[in-house]
């Protein structure tokens, strides 16, 4: 079973988040929306699985490379 850290790619806001923990997703899904710049960007899924942690929280100001979910295929 491998494990894939999905992170933010620069610092913003978390503006809504479209998965739980035990959900399935599939490569590319969108899994959270943040605010960066003004500018609200979808964080993609690197892998299909099954997400088993989500460390932000909407809302939540975030840094650049933070670990936003992990999710075991």
């Amino acid at each position: 079973m491998a494990v894939h850290e999905v992170v933010f790619p620069m610092p913003g806001k978390v503006v809504s988040i479209d998965v739980e923990v035990g959900g399935a997703v599939s490569q590319n899904d969108t899994l959270a929306v943040f605010e960066a710049m003004k500018i609200e960007m979808p964080l993609a899924a690197t892998a299909g699985g099954t997400v088993v942690k989500i460390n932000a929280g909407v809302g939540d100001m975030i840094e650049a490379d933070a670990v936003f979910c992990v999710i075991e295929d």
